[in-house]
Formats: C-alpha cells, structure tokens, sequence
C-alpha cells in the first residue's frame, strides 16, 4: 500500500465490521479526509440510482461530526448520480485507515436537489445513549439544511460547509 491509499472500514454499532475497501487521500487535514474510492459491489438499482461497479466515489470523513458525505459519479463518463450522507459516530483516522461507526440513518440526495432519509426504521431499533441520540439527530439536521440549501457538493470538495 502506498503513502496515498486507505483502506476504509464500515462498522455497524456492535463494532463489527460489514464492508472494507480502499480509497485514495486526496486531502488529509487533521479533523477531515477526502478521499477517491470505487464502488466495489455488483450493479444495483437504489431508490432510481442505478450503482455499478466502479461507479467513482469523492468521500468526505470527519473525525469532529457525526456524519461522513459520498459523492457518486457514473464509471462511464463522470456524471454525477448524487450524494449518500451517512449519520456515523466521528470517524477515526489511523495510519492508513479509516473507521467508522454506522448510525443507520442516511440521506440520499439527488442532483436535482430533492432527498429523501433512509433507514429511520434501523435507527430506531438501535440502542444509543442520550448523547448519541442528540449527536445523530444534530448530524440528520445538518444533512437536511445541507440539502436543502443545495450545498452537498461544496461540503465534499472543501470539506469546510457545517451548518
């Protein structure tokens, strides 16, 4: 592995790990990370987001939010098929790695700006502490005015947009 590749670790609640892949930094700060992945799962149609293998991914982690933002773009000619947002525990940076904690609540956000959460069922069949609660609810809200005022992708490039 060299100096610019992660491997990125996807953790359910119990601390378990249900997916790995590897991802290339293009930015490193030390609170957020950008990096490039490819879709490493077979072709599946998703709430009308048709995900293929090697579909490219830009990937905004941070270690100081609840959430981390997934930019998809078509393999074939770099079109955007919109954004995931995941509500996570604060991801964890570590030489080479990325880990983070799976909250279940998503937002899918189209590039006509519409989005829909996803998993409210999942979230609410998990047992979190107050303070999670709190955090994931803060992270949810966040996504939505992100959405909302039509910000996802400049949160993805600069890393920097924080409502």
């Amino acid at each position: 592995m060299n100096e610019n590749q992660v491997v990125v670790i996807k953790l359910n609640p119990e601390h378990e790990e249900t997916w790995r892949y590897m991802g290339r930094i293009i930015v490193q700060e030390a609170q957020t990370m950008l990096i490039e992945a490819r879709f490493n799962r077979s072709t599946v149609l998703f709430h009308g987001i048709t995900l293929q293998e090697n579909d490219r991914f830009l990937e905004r982690y941070y270690a100081d939010r609840w959430y981390n933002l997934f930019e998809i773009h078509d393999r074939e000619n770099d079109a955007l098929k919109g954004w995931y947002c995941n509500v996570t525990a604060p991801a964890e940076f570590s030489d080479g790695k990325i880990a983070y904690i799976d909250l279940a609540l998503d937002v899918l956000v189209y590039p006509n700006g519409k989005y829909i959460i996803l998993d409210e069922d999942e979230y609410d069949a998990l047992t979190l502490t107050r303070e999670q609660q709190r955090q994931t609810r803060q992270a949810l809200k966040s996504l939505v005015n992100l959405a909302e005022i039509g910000r996802m992708g400049e949160a993805v490039h600069n890393g920097a947009v924080m409502l």
